[in-house]
């Protein structure tokens, strides 16, 4: 008899709309922080995780803005949903509840302090391994079933001058208008639409310590390979940009490469500096 009081206790529960919201809440959570990377992996073989400031940014509140529009769409539902939060935030019996009030009004802003202090206290640990900006590439890349030798290769779409194509700097610059602008901006600056999004932010391609200091097999490589292509030494400048490799033929890539130097009035390193 006590089993079916308390298993029907259980099913009230989670027939409850604030018990679902809660429940939903937190298997979007697990989505987002396993799922998502175990997905990936699966698919590419390689885990991509959701960065941690767009999850709690993005992802996370636009979920609770669903969850919460769907609950009030209904006014029993939504009466349901409010039902215990009044309770536990007005009412003043029984004494239980009370108690319970203030142990939430000190334990919460405590806990929101102890996070905020957690993300901004600085870390003074030396990192587990050495870093670089510019990370030295692999000896080479495959791309449309090609192998491309980075230590020697050279951009098929200049001449002897070093002068870019004129119809490969067209073709680039669409390349680099349909896949490219909505992070790098239309100025090449890094702050293209989506940019604010992403941490570290778009690389900044006017900047004289981006392109002008690499050779353009480099800007191949990480073209193609994008942030999951990084070596260990590169993590600590990680990139949200995705592998071009496969979406992008060698030739676009070799094309948007021209664009990218012709727009900033830049010039590549030559191959051997």
């Amino acid at each position: 008899m006590r089993a079916r009081r308390t298993m029907s206790r259980v099913r009230a529960a989670l027939s409850h709309k604030l018990t679902q919201f809660i429940l939903l809440l937190l298997l979007a959570f697990l989505i987002f922080r396993f799922g998502i990377p175990l997905l990936s992996s699966v698919i590419t073989g390689t885990a991509a995780p959701v960065p941690a400031h767009l999850m709690w940014t993005i992802y996370m509140p636009l979920v609770v803005f669903v969850l919460l529009l769907f609950i009030s769409a209904d006014e029993r539902w939504w009466s349901e949903f409010k039902r215990p939060l009044h309770t536990l935030i007005v009412e003043q019996e029984p004494s239980g509840l009370v108690r319970t009030r203030r142990i939430l009004l000190v334990t919460i802003p405590l806990l929101a302090g102890l996070a905020v202090y957690l993300v901004i206290r600085p870390d003074v640990s030396a990192p587990p391994e050495l870093r670089s900006i510019h990370p030295a590439p692999p000896g080479s890349v495959t791309v449309d079933g090609q192998q491309i030798d980075l230590r020697t290769a050279v951009n098929p779409f200049r001449d002897a001058s070093g002068a870019p194509d004129p119809a490969g700097l067209v073709e680039g610059r669409g390349v680099y208008g349909r896949n490219c602008v909505v992070c790098h901006g239309d100025s090449l600056e890094g702050n293209g639409l989506f940019a604010a999004s992403f941490r570290p932010r778009p690389a900044d391609f006017t900047d004289p310590g981006t392109i002008a200091q690499l050779q353009e097999s480099y800007l191949f490589w990480r073209i193609a390979t994008g942030g999951p292509g990084l070596p260990p030494e590169g993590k600590g400048w990680n990139s949200a940009m995705p592998a071009w490799a496969g979406t992008l033929s060698a030739d676009e890539i070799w094309k948007v490469i021209l664009y990218l130097y012709d727009a900033t009035d830049q010039l590549p390193r030559a191959v051997g500096e």
